[in-house]
């Protein structure tokens, strides 16, 4: 019997532990290096098979956009497949939006395994990522379902392992457009690249200079990289400036993820306590200690 509903389905956070542009495409497109890591900071979402062919969402949490990324995901898999089935995707949205934390690419990534699964499609995991693309940089890694070094503009994978970790993720009210950050003039286009060379293990430690053009990059080393995008949202927007001192007089690291405007902290066990002055969170600040994850949730959902 077919299978009608998907509850709970989760759509999961990243965050970015560098972020370093390498370079620009002809077409505008920027060249990054980037290891992303899952955390269990994540979206919920439900849906339910109809049979008219309509796709409609319903937020149980904010008003989303009239035509996000969840709708734009569902749209392209029934166009590309030529299915007849629909859905009606529900939306419980935990995650902040305008964070860098990859919420609405997740939720358009966990829309894609989601309706694969629900409307019997059964396509691998190489062609729903083949469609992620186009949605947005991001939504190839939530497909990919490991955490991974990232390349080119998103569509590069490589699997990284990583050992657990725990994170405080702040969020101040301000929001950044991600193609702000990307135009503004004190952008870094032109970062050294990395060479991966085995484990990631220490790459969690943050703050380590960059390394030569040429030298591979490796554990054991300490702290690495920066973000490039982080001058440009800190000029943009005073509140990241002060969320990455809030983070760094607690404990002792901050870096902002993605485009931000959320900034994380690594925390180690004797650390831990330390989270408790969350509650010590300006007015209208979201925060939450997470804990970063070995796969995505849904990562058995395409082969």
């Amino acid at each position: 019997m077919a299978l009608q509903a998907l509850y709970d389905v989760p759509a999961p956070a990243k965050i970015n532990l560098f972020l370093h542009v390498i370079g620009r495409r002809a077409d505008g497109y920027h060249l990054l290096q980037s290891p992303f890591v899952l955390l269990d900071w994540a979206d919920r979402l439900h849906f339910e098979r109809r049979g008219d062919g309509l796709l409609r969402r319903h937020d149980l949490g904010p008003p989303l956009p009239a035509d996000d990324l969840s709708l734009r995901a569902a749209r392209a898999l029934q166009a590309a497949s030529g299915t007849r089935l629909g859905a009606d995707i529900h939306v419980d949205k935990q995650l902040p939006w305008g964070a860098g934390l990859g919420g609405g690419s997740s939720d358009a990534a966990s829309t894609l395994l989601a309706l694969n699964r629900l409307w019997g499609l059964h396509w691998p995991r190489q062609k729903l990522a083949e469609l992620a693309l186009p949605l947005g940089a991001d939504v190839p890694f939530f497909i990919g379902g490991d955490n991974a070094f990232v390349e080119g503009i998103g569509e590069r994978l490589r699997p990284i392992d990583l050992p657990p970790a725990d994170y405080v993720v702040i969020k101040p009210p301000a929001s950044l457009p991600t193609p702000d950050i990307f135009r503004h003039p004190a952008l870094v286009r032109d970062t050294e690249p990395v060479i991966l060379v085995g484990s990631l293990e220490e790459v969690a430690q943050l703050s380590e200079p960059l390394t030569p053009q040429g030298r591979r990059w490796t554990p054991g080393h300490g702290s690495f990289g920066r973000n490039d995008l982080q001058a440009p949202a800190e000029d943009r927007c005073p509140d990241v400036t002060q969320a990455a001192g809030w983070l760094q007089e607690r404990f002792g690291n901050s870096r902002m993820s993605g485009s931000g405007s959320a900034v994380f902290a690594r925390v180690d066990n004797g650390h831990l306590p330390m989270a408790t002055h969350l509650a010590d969170l300006p007015p209208g600040w979201v925060g939450k200690h997470c804990r970063s994850l070995a796969r995505h949730p849904l990562k058995d959902w395409a082969g």
